[in-house]
């Protein structure tokens, strides 16, 4: 099972060289696999296209062999978050037991960090098929790296509450931690609202706590800054609606 790291250009306005954004040995991988467990399968053909077009697939796309993660993981995720059951993603793995290579994608960067995707690694542990994460990009350690915040204590969080009050009431509790204990709090959120997630942050922030943002990145037009949240009060909000963004507090 081949873990296949996706450029970090899904839901953007422009797309980078695939060659930039993914090592020569990540795309040969990908190239030479048939089998694959996906996010979403039309995202995975055009993604293989972007990869034919470097290094010619050893299967046609149209005999490419292309299962999507239920509905269900999306929602709840694989591990019973949210009440659901825990996925039993084994069944799903029954072309690795007859001996073909397979491959796990996600619409950009790491496939099961902070996507879907999880229960299907956990499984293949479970049936000892052998697990290989390839190199590639992930946005959330890029973002951290580049935030100027610790990288040597900080938590994912997913996505924050949608409810003004439980968001608000979440960042304050996330700020309150980051600024006693020194750990980084890192989150995302869907493109649609960032612009809302953004005007609580740093409404509801102290002045002197850090934030950073960090969208598009592995491409020109890539957008990251880290300020003091009163530098920021004093400038224009530079999340747009349409770009995926990570979101980082901290001191």
């Amino acid at each position: 099972m081949f873990l296949v790291p996706a450029p970090l250009d899904f839901g953007c306005e422009q797309q980078a060289p695939l060659e930039d954004a993914l090592p020569r040995a990540t795309i040969g991988q990908a190239a030479q696999l048939s089998h694959w467990i996906c996010e979403n399968a039309k995202s995975t053909r055009a993604y293989l296209k972007r990869v034919d077009a470097i290094q010619a697939l050893a299967t046609p796309i149209q005999a490419q062999q292309i299962t999507e993660l239920p509905r269900e993981v999306h929602k709840k995720g694989d591990h019973g978050d949210k009440g659901a059951p825990v996925f039993d993603a084994r069944p799903l793995l029954a072309a690795a037991l007859q001996g073909h290579d397979m491959g796990l994608v996600s619409e950009a960067g790491m496939p099961a960090v902070a996507d879907p995707g999880s229960s299907i690694v956990r499984a293949a542990h479970d049936l000892e098929i052998p697990v290989v994460p390839l190199v590639g990009p992930v946005s959330l350690l890029l973002a951290l790296a580049a935030s100027g915040m610790n990288g040597q204590n900080f938590a994912f969080l997913g996505y924050l509450p949608q409810s003004g009050q439980e968001r608000t009431q979440r960042i304050r509790e996330l700020e309150s931690f980051a600024l006693k204990t020194g750990q980084t709090q890192v989150f995302i959120e869907t493109p649609y609202r960032n612009a809302a997630l953004w005007q609580a942050l740093t409404q509801t922030l102290q002045t002197n706590t850090r934030l950073a943002m960090a969208a598009g990145l592995t491409l020109e037009s890539a957008k990251l800054c880290s300020l003091p949240v009163k530098q920021w009060r004093q400038r224009e909000a530079p999340v747009d609606n349409r770009t995926p963004t990570v979101f980082l507090i901290g001191r």
